[in-house]
């Protein structure tokens, strides 16, 4: 993509508050935004149940939130969308997601260079005080982002 790509990224507009492919398939929906950080909602849903005993998401799911979530926030950070890769995103468990609670993920970028985006977030299931877990990772841009 070229930096003349239009601007004003705006994606509640965007995903029409609700995402395509497999983000859409997991019924994340979009939550909130700002200037450099996106907040994305993954409700509960028996079929992203792990284990069946313990009624917990499996990670699977968190993980593509949170991706979504931190890359949403580069291209707000651009303010267009841009194409891009996630390069390295590592995800630290802090501890499982409460049955029956949808899980919220805070993704922020807070660098850019000419090729790379440093992001990190958080995701919780009610309590931005008490987060599941906590994300850091690159993304890359082969053509750029400037």
């Amino acid at each position: 993509m070229s930096d003349d790509a239009p601007r004003n990224f705006d994606p509640q507009r965007l995903f029409g508050g609700r995402f395509n492919g497999h983000g859409g398939t997991l019924g994340i929906a979009y939550h909130a935004h700002g200037q450099d950080w996106a907040e994305l909602a993954l409700p509960y849903d028996e079929r992203l149940i792990g284990d069946p005993a313990s009624g917990v998401i499996a990670s699977g799911p968190i993980l593509a939130l949170m991706d979504m979530a931190t890359s949403v926030g580069v291209w707000l950070k651009l303010d267009r969308l841009h194409a891009h890769a996630t390069l390295d995103l590592r995800i630290d468990y802090l501890r499982p997601a409460r049955p029956g609670h949808a899980v919220i993920g805070r993704g922020e970028c807070y660098r850019i260079t000419r090729s790379i985006a440093f992001v990190r977030g958080q995701a919780h299931d009610g309590d931005p005080g008490d987060p599941l877990a906590n994300v850091a990772g690159t993304f890359m841009a082969t053509e750029g982002y400037w």
